[in-house]
């Protein structure tokens, strides 16, 4: 492996372990969301959207256990998507997911709290459930629940699949700020955001790569300096002046965050008066970076 260049996360070759591997994932993540939502949104009446947070205004109005809340949700809507939707694309892994979930949330009931500050339980209890859930969708998996109700209403109301979430997500926090205060929906709102974007560094990585864009009169000098100084790869893409419509090729180069500043420096070696744009990449796949 070349210096500065990292490889992908272990993933099983073989197809059999591949597919314990998966269920692994669900398993794992289910357990995660289970805890977080047992040490920290439960004890805090934290309703952030979802199956769970129904269960939690539920458990609140009529004393009913959680777990069973979300087996009596789940497992319904799990068979209306597969009905309605003309089978389920994440097949046995949701079912997984969708039985265990609850389960775990059922077995770790009696867990002491956490923390019984509302900031606090929002804050790590939409961290929890956003690592669990991120290592669910990692398996091309899902734990069920509202994700498969919003499926239903995009397909036969036309709304697009995100304004569907944001609907039953929204009614679910509305509904918290009437059975329990405004002030603890304005918490869930701050979880189900943390949620969101954990799932997003999970999914991704917090490993973020740069892209950078050259534009220079020595356009030979610094494409074999990177390949050379930097060792990373360079692409030519077509360009041409905005002012003087004169061809520009423009050098693109991916490189880790503590690669740029070795690329500025070649760059600046080698052509002082060269045009720099350095942004970031969310995620990148193939040879030198992730697999």
């Amino acid at each position: 492996m070349k210096n500065g260049k990292r490889r992908g996360a272990f993933r099983p070759s073989c197809p059999k372990w591949l597919v314990v591997w998966e269920y692994a994932h669900v398993v794992i993540g289910s357990a995660i969301v289970a805890l977080a939502f047992n040490l920290f949104l439960l004890p805090n009446r934290i309703a952030s959207g979802g199956v769970s947070g129904i269960s939690i205004i539920i458990n609140d109005i009529v004393g009913i256990t959680p777990a069973f809340t979300q087996w009596a949700l789940n497992i319904p809507l799990f068979i209306a998507g597969i009905v309605l939707l003309g089978g389920f694309k994440y097949g046995a892994k949701t079912l997984v997911g969708t039985i265990f979930l609850p389960m775990v949330v059922f077995l770790t009931r009696d867990l002491e709290a956490a923390t019984l500050d509302p900031l606090l339980g929002a804050l790590f209890g939409g961290i929890g459930v956003g690592v669990g859930l991120g290592i669910v969708f990692r398996s091309n998996s899902s734990t069920g629940g509202t994700d498969l109700a919003a499926q239903i209403i995009h397909k036969y109301t036309g709304l697009s699949l995100g304004a569907c979430v944001f609907i039953i997500d929204g009614l679910i926090v509305a509904s918290s700020a009437i059975v329990f205060n405004i002030e603890l929906a304005l918490y869930a709102l701050i979880a189900l955001f943390i949620t969101g974007k954990t799932i997003d560094i999970v999914q991704m990585g917090v490993g973020y790569a740069k892209i950078a864009l050259i534009i220079s009169e020595k356009q030979e000098e610094v494409q074999q300096g990177l390949l050379k100084d930097v060792d990373r790869g360079v692409t030519k893409l077509e360009g041409y002046g905005g002012y003087t419509d004169h061809k520009r090729p423009v050098l693109m180069c991916v490189v880790n965050q503590t690669e740029v500043t070795k690329l500025k420096q070649v760059v600046r070696n080698l052509d002082p008066n060269a045009f720099v744009i350095v942004t970031n990449a969310t995620e990148v796949l193939g040879e030198g970076f992730k697999k």
